[in-house]
Protein backbone atom coordinates (compact mmCIF):
# COMPACT_ATOMS: atom_id res chain seq x y z
CA UNK A 1 0.00 0.00 0.00
CA UNK A 2 0.92 3.71 -0.86
CA UNK A 3 1.06 5.88 1.86
CA UNK A 4 -0.73 9.18 1.14
CA UNK A 5 2.33 11.41 1.44
CA UNK A 6 4.76 9.50 -0.72
CA UNK A 7 8.42 10.84 -0.70
CA UNK A 8 8.79 8.80 -4.51
CA UNK A 9 5.72 10.10 -6.45
CA UNK A 10 5.29 8.86 -9.62
CA UNK A 11 5.69 11.97 -12.19
CA UNK A 12 5.17 12.29 -16.03
CA UNK A 13 7.63 13.48 -17.68
CA UNK A 14 6.41 15.46 -21.31
CA UNK A 15 8.94 16.54 -24.19
CA UNK A 16 9.49 20.39 -25.12
CA UNK A 17 9.33 19.22 -29.12
CA UNK A 18 5.58 19.00 -29.14
CA UNK A 19 5.32 15.66 -30.12
CA UNK A 20 3.60 14.25 -27.06
CA UNK A 21 6.07 11.49 -26.41
CA UNK A 22 6.06 11.44 -22.51
CA UNK A 23 8.38 9.16 -20.54
CA UNK A 24 7.25 7.93 -17.00
CA UNK A 25 9.93 8.31 -13.72
CA UNK A 26 9.95 8.14 -10.31
CA UNK A 27 11.51 11.57 -8.41
CA UNK A 28 12.57 11.74 -4.67
CA UNK A 29 10.27 14.73 -3.31
CA UNK A 30 13.11 15.51 -0.44
CA UNK A 31 15.72 16.22 -2.99
CA UNK A 32 13.70 17.39 -5.86
CA UNK A 33 10.72 19.55 -4.92
CA UNK A 34 10.88 21.72 -8.07
CA UNK A 35 9.56 20.33 -11.34
CA UNK A 36 12.09 17.80 -13.18
CA UNK A 37 13.36 19.15 -16.08
CA UNK A 38 15.50 16.38 -18.01
CA UNK A 39 17.35 16.65 -21.54
CA UNK A 40 16.35 12.92 -22.84
CA UNK A 41 15.89 11.12 -26.26
CA UNK A 42 12.69 11.72 -28.03
CA UNK A 43 11.99 8.92 -30.87
CA UNK A 44 9.32 11.44 -32.72
CA UNK A 45 11.14 14.24 -33.15
CA UNK A 46 14.54 11.34 -33.41
CA UNK A 47 16.63 13.95 -31.23
CA UNK A 48 17.88 14.95 -27.75
CA UNK A 49 15.04 17.37 -26.01
CA UNK A 50 13.79 18.41 -22.84
CA UNK A 51 11.32 16.80 -20.62
CA UNK A 52 9.69 18.66 -18.23
CA UNK A 53 7.56 17.35 -14.93
CA UNK A 54 3.65 17.28 -15.85
CA UNK A 55 1.20 17.26 -13.06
Amino acid sequence: MAKSADVRPVVKLRSTAGTGYTYVTKKNRRNDPDRMVLRKYDPVARRHVEFKEER
